[in-house]
């Protein structure tokens, strides 16, 4: 069984580099795989392994310059969901591209999962989904609006378009563990909302707390790591995903014509081009290839990543 723990946290790294290599090392060092993302505004990521591995990483990360009070989300997996470990430096850990928003000021009023149902039922206050298309269109809630931006950084031009259909209202925001929001929300206040709720520990926590005959939430929520989808319990959901386009899709979609293992799917048969399909193919191939001696293609050995 393996634990596999989503977390985050926003503090100031004064210099993200000098952190990578050793907590790649106390990852790798105990067989923890998954991605990590360091940056002068803090930590992102999902890991997967056993108790004592996954203990032994968040015990490090908590050691971090303001990471003392770090929180994280846990679930468990029969599989690994991982290939690998990856430990990258970015600009941003969730990219918004709004160098003024700075979470670690203020952000939105917290709302636990067992009073969001009653906020977002309230006639003045208008449900916003800050996740990816790809995302609210497996599962959202009852209600909420999707802003159908196909990256989080096209959120604050969508806001700019449509920020006059929500004059006069709350504003409640949620996302999958959390992250997006608190820029999100940060970024509203910044722009003269006075009201702004989100979800405490995003669509995850809801649907671990609360029971299926009292949510809200309809279908499935995308997760980034080898499950591809969860429901309520955090249950494993019934999506697969494709190796081309890395969105979500159903068994029965692999019937259709566009579906060809790793290379394309009725989402994104149009959107690459031949030599794409030729060069993705032939990746199909290799894995194959691996997967029929018994090896993993995808993951290699366990090493700290140098990207």
């Amino acid at each position: 069984m393996y634990t596999i723990a989503a977390l985050y946290h926003f503090t100031r790294f004064a210099d993200p580099q000098a952190l990578k290599g050793p907590l790649a090392s106390v990852c790798c060092g105990n067989g923890v795989t998954g991605t990590l993302l360091l940056a002068p505004e803090g930590i992102n990521g999902t890991i997967a392994g056993s108790r004592a591995g996954i203990d032994a990483v968040l015990a490090h990360i908590r050691a971090l310059p303001g990471c003392a009070d770090l929180e994280w989300k846990e679930s468990a997996s029969d599989t690994a969901p991982f290939g690998k470990m990856k430990v990258r430096i970015k600009r941003e850990i969730v990219t918004m591209g709004q160098p003024d928003v700075d979470p670690a000021a203020r952000t939105g009023h917290y709302v636990a999962p067992q009073d969001w149902n009653a906020l977002i039922g309230r006639d003045d206050v208008a449900v916003i989904d800050t996740r990816n298309d790809y995302e609210v269109a497996i599962g959202t809630f009852d209600g909420a609006v999707d802003p159908q931006t196909r990256s989080f950084g096209e959120f604050p031009a969508w806001w700019e378009a449509n920020r006059e259909k929500f004059a006069g209202k709350k504003i409640a925001m949620f996302c999958t563990g959390g992250i997006r929001c608190e820029k999100s929300t940060n970024y509203l206040l910044g722009q003269g909302v006075e009201d702004v709720f989100h979800l405490k520990g995003g669509i995850l926590k809801y649907l671990e707390e609360v029971p299926a005959e009292r949510s809200t939430w309809q279908g499935d929520c995308f997760v980034f790591d080898g499950r591809v989808s969860v429901g309520h319990g955090l249950a494993v959901g019934p999506h697969q995903l494709c190796h081309a386009c890395r969105r979500p899709i159903l068994p029965e979609d692999q019937m259709h014509p566009a579906f060809e293992a790793g290379v394309s799917c009725h989402h994104c048969v149009d959107e690459t081009s031949a030599e794409d399909k030729a060069r993705f193919r032939e990746r199909q191939k290799q894995i194959e290839l691996a997967r029929a001696r018994g090896e993993d293609h995808l993951s290699g050995p366990m090493v700290p990543d140098k990207g």
